[in-house]
């Protein structure tokens, strides 16, 4: 039966590994069913580069050694695509969905999340679209909103990413999911003021329930460990990982 409520943990601004582990931990206590239900994680990241399957070392403009010199890290990790930003002033969030328990496929799920991101501009008057080039919200040819997830055993994690107030200087120094000749804006860019990161996150969770037709249940990190029995590291094993490529 598809269950309706999910839990919500904001986790504030988390470095990337932290984030990326505790993912891992949800996938494996929702797919061996030690989680009853879904699971939504809200965050900021510190500066880091991330790269996809598809790999994204090629797509740097710049020498490994600017970022170090600017405090960038780079992380490889499962999911689809090539390589993307995350940095503080971007909304990041990772839904842990059993896909066939809520009775959608991968496809529903990279589509409902754009329908996020393209409904939270909205809420600044920002025209935020779809392109046929790449999956993502876009803002003419400027991308504003970037999604990668992947699958295990049933589980999406992974998610999108929102432009709200960032620093773009970064996205600089790669060709943003490998492609070449695009821009990359944010919210506030577009409607030429700051813009809270606590107003797109309540927006974002509004359309979340909105979209996906379910009510989010705010939960602490703590909290959602001890109901799920989440152990202290992720599982290490070579289960079955379906990336998907948009990013």
């Amino acid at each position: 039966m598809r269950n309706e409520l999910w839990h919500a943990v904001d986790l504030g601004r988390m470095p990337y590994p932290e984030a990326w582990d505790l993912q891992l931990r949800l996938v494996e206590a929702r797919s061996q069913g030690r989680a009853d239900n879904d699971v939504i994680l809200f965050v900021e990241h510190p500066p880091v580069f991330t790269l996809g399957r598809r790999g994204g070392r090629e797509n740097l403009l710049v020498p490994e050694e600017t970022l170090r010199q600017s405090g960038i890290s780079i992380v490889q990790v499962e999911r689809g695509g090539n390589i993307t930003y995350h940095g503080p002033g971007q909304l990041v969030v990772y839904p842990i969905v059993h896909l066939p328990g809520f009775g959608i496929g991968v496809v529903d799920m990279v589509d409902r999340l754009e329908e996020v991101m393209i409904r939270t501009c909205t809420a600044w008057g920002v025209a935020a679209g779809r392109n046929a080039l790449n999956r993502g919200a876009w803002v003419g040819m400027k991308k504003i909103g970037s999604i990668g997830i992947a699958v295990r055993r049933g589980v999406s994690f992974h998610g999108l990413a929102l432009n709200v107030n960032p620093d773009l200087q970064p996205f600089s120094f790669i060709q943003p999911c490998g492609l070449k000749g695009v821009g990359v804006t944010s919210i506030a860019r577009e409607v030429g003021r700051p813009v809270a990161m606590e107003e797109a996150l309540t927006a974002a969770k509004r359309n979340i329930e909105t979209v996906f037709g379910i009510r989010l249940e705010p939960q602490t990190a703590e909290e959602l460990a001890k109901k799920a029995c989440i152990g202290q590291k992720a599982h290490s094993g070579k289960d079955p990982v379906n990336p998907v490529d948009p990013v």
